[in-house]
């Protein structure tokens, strides 16, 4: 079998996984397969690189990444207005199968996720490399501002997750992100917190959760004051997993969202109260292998922590 129908055949695998789950009613674990098999796709519609799929095989395969996507959102928020059905998505099944030889149209009215969106944690930095020592030097001579310039909603299409209903015996984790200390925070356009599980090897164990853009700033910090609920049991997380926080904010030069820096709380660090930990130089590096301190300046991720444990 060649690389290129292994490749389909993971697809599909993912997909029957996914749809399983949903028809199952865990829908967690089907967000969770919706959201990784949506990466995947994106990334072969991305990548350059890439001689296997025809562009016209790209867009479709983009469409089927939208369309997991609002799936996802059906089952995140049951006051949806664009709710997309379980039988809708299995129609998309024989396309995934036989995307090599698909040439009808697609059956839904939707478009691929635009690129900006869909940047692979890490990669984006590839594109913006030129222009660290510019930014750096604006920085240090800026003056700051009282609000962040006012630009459209929609950089990223993520949102926060309601906290999962309660267990005996099992504890949730509700992390309210305060606030984060920059030397330049007063010229972060758009920023937001992306907000993610992964376990030793850096694969994801949850959905990925954005924060709302923050508005508010304050000398060399910006404010989130943001709760984000952990859509796993506590008790649930295996050895070695991390929760990450990626910063990101818009590159108006480049046209892209960028992660500016991240930080991650091990598994130990799990405990009712507030928090303070450190910054990181990108690339995110979700392995914990290289890390690199963003800055020796006392600036950190400012957040407090709080566990609910049904007795």
């Amino acid at each position: 079998m060649s690389d290129v129908n292994k490749t389909i055949q993971k697809w599909h695998a993912s997909f029957r996984k996914g749809t399983d789950f949903d028809s199952w009613g865990q829908l967690v674990e089907a967000i969770d397969e919706y959201h990784i098999l949506a990466r995947q796709l994106q990334k072969e519609v991305q990548s350059s690189n890439s001689s296997d799929f025809t562009e016209e095989q790209k867009k479709t395969l983009g469409k089927i990444a939208t369309c997991l996507e609002m799936r996802s959102a059906s089952l995140q928020c049951t006051q949806s207005q664009e709710d997309f059905k379980l039988e809708e998505l299995k129609k998309l099944e024989s396309i995934i199968q036989n995307i090599l030889s698909y040439n009808k149209d697609f059956p839904f009215d939707v478009q691929p996720v635009p690129l900006r969106k869909i940047l692979a944690p890490g990669e984006e930095e590839n594109l913006e490399l030129e222009e660290e020592e510019e930014d750096d030097d604006a920085a240090a001579g800026a003056g700051s501002t009282e609000a962040f310039p006012t630009r459209a909603p929609g950089t990223h299409n993520r949102t926060l997750l309601p906290r999962l209903p309660s267990e005996p015996g099992m504890t949730l984790l509700t992390l309210r992100i305060d606030k984060i200390g920059l030397k330049d925070a007063g010229q972060c356009i758009d920023p937001y917190m992306t907000i993610s599980i992964k376990d030793s090897n850096g694969v994801d164990l949850n959905p990925v959760q954005d924060t709302p853009v923050a508005t508010k700033k304050e000398d060399t910090y910006i404010h989130f004051s943001v709760d984000v609920e952990i859509q796993r049991h506590v008790e649930k997380l295996p050895k070695g997993a991390a929760i990450f926080f990626e910063f990101k904010h818009y590159k108006p030069k480049k046209r892209f969202t960028s992660t500016k820096c991240f930080a991650f709380m091990e598994m130990d660090e799990i405990k009712p109260g507030p928090i303070v930990i450190e910054l990181y130089k990108k690339p995110t590096d979700f392995k914990r292998k290289k890390l690199q301190l963003l800055t020796k300046k006392q600036l950190y991720l400012h957040l407090h922590q709080t566990l609910h444990k049904d007795s």
